[in-house]
């Protein structure tokens, strides 16, 4: 198999891709790299938004997990809402109400605001990723619906290289409202670009309220999402105190760490094509080895972390292993659910918000009770666990019946 294969019946329905659906996947590929860049603006702003708003930088911080939180919530709901409405056109809604939020959150006068403002931009963003992460396929012939999966995925990994530290510097040198009046402006380019690039894309199937859930009694997919849950939970675990873990470990300055985790987001761009290529492949070997390659970098930092050297090259290999998880764990969703494309990303949208902000709270609560570095054990045990699940749970099989119970 060399590429993201579906149903039997699936593949015979499937429409003739439109001309030029490479520029519509690219529109996509912008569209994640805005969300994700959207989601995360508040961490490299959040003592400038607190000292503004008044209110402390942990409370501050809640502007990251409430978005998180309900774009993990909305996803899931937004598809029956949108019932058979053309997916162009929901698309360019959903991104216009994220334009909206970042628009408020630039303008927000206090916290409250603020929080309605991100709340927007979590619903903007829950229900981006939902639809995008199923129209790839729908826009390239099938051999290169793989590479195109990857393409759209790769705004994720670009944002933490490109789009966060931009955002950060914008703030430094304008303010944090600037920053997100630049997300916002991003936003409406990717409105723009996918009005124009994405022929119309018809619902391919309904979904009614619960039915979302119902997909969770396939085993397969039911596999995939717990997989995703542990493989997310376990990095967002150790990944969010990677700062207070190298400076205790390699006693290093914030300048070196600013560099490590360039190299990181450099290195998780690169592991997003690599594992794309194989989990066209096999998502389960994929992934076995992203999990084996991240338990045992995030494990050994704490002990081979103490030179800057080694610990450029495990944050290499940090960023190659986490920058294939997105779009393989997509794949396996998307070949355990092949009827219901749309529905099963919507779950793993919800799954994968779910656990960044579970992650970030275990980590939070293991480093204040046991001691920061204690966080890569954590995270190495919920990652060892997506290995396990991995290796032991039933994976998706090209041509398999996507009816829940029946997988």
């Amino acid at each position: 198999m060399t590429q993201v294969q579906e149903s039997s019946g699936a593949r015979a329905a499937r429409p003739a891709p439109p001309r030029n659906g490479w520029w519509g996947v690219a529109a996509l590929a912008l569209g994640t790299f805005t969300v994700v860049t959207s989601e995360m603006l508040p961490v490299g702003l959040l003592t400038s938004m607190g000292r503004s708003l008044g209110v402390p930088e942990g409370v501050a911080g809640l502007t990251l997990t409430i978005t998180g939180l309900v774009a993990a919530l909305s996803a899931p709901a937004l598809v029956p809402l949108l019932g058979r409405a053309d997916r162009r056109t929901a698309l360019c809604l959903l991104v216009a109400v994220l334009v909206v939020g970042n628009l408020g959150a630039a303008r927000a006068p206090d916290f409250a605001t603020m929080v309605v403002a991100r709340v927007l931009v979590g619903v903007g963003m829950g229900g981006v990723w939902a639809v995008a992460a199923g129209l790839a396929v729908r826009l390239v012939p099938a051999k290169s619906a793989g590479t195109a999966t990857s393409l759209v995925f790769s705004g994720i990994a670009v944002a933490s290289v490109l789009g966060v530290p931009a955002g950060t510097y914008l703030g430094e040198l304008a303010g944090w409202r600037a920053a997100f009046l630049a997300a916002a402006g991003l936003g409406a380019v990717v409105l723009a670009a996918a009005a124009l690039l994405l022929p119309r894309l018809p619902a391919e199937r309904t979904v009614p309220f619960g039915g979302a859930l119902r997909l969770t009694r396939a085993p397969r997919l039911r596999t995939g999402l717990l997989v995703v849950g542990f493989l997310v939970t376990g990095h967002f675990a150790a990944y969010t105190y990677i700062r207070p873990v190298l400076e205790d470990v390699s006693g290093v300055g914030a300048g070196t760490i600013g560099v490590l985790l360039l190299v990181y987001g450099i290195a998780g761009v690169a592991g997003n094509f690599l594992a794309g290529a194989g989990a066209a492949r096999s998502p389960r070997t994929t992934l076995l080895v992203i999990g084996t390659v991240l338990a045992a970098t995030v494990a050994a930092l704490p002990w081979l972390g103490g030179s800057p050297a080694l610990a450029a090259v495990l944050m290499v290999l940090w960023g190659l292993g986490y920058g294939g998880v997105s779009v393989s764990t997509q794949t396996w969703v998307l070949l355990a659910a092949p009827d219901a494309r749309e529905a099963a990303s919507s779950l793993f949208v919800g799954v994968f918000n779910g656990a960044i902000a579970l992650g970030a709270l275990a980590g939070g609560l293991v480093a204040d009770g046991v001691g920061v570095t204690a966080v890569t054990v954590t995270g190495a045990a919920l990652v060892a666990g997506a290995v396990v699940t991995t290796a032991l749970g039933r994976g998706p099989v090209p041509g398999a019946p996507a009816v829940p119970g029946k997988s």
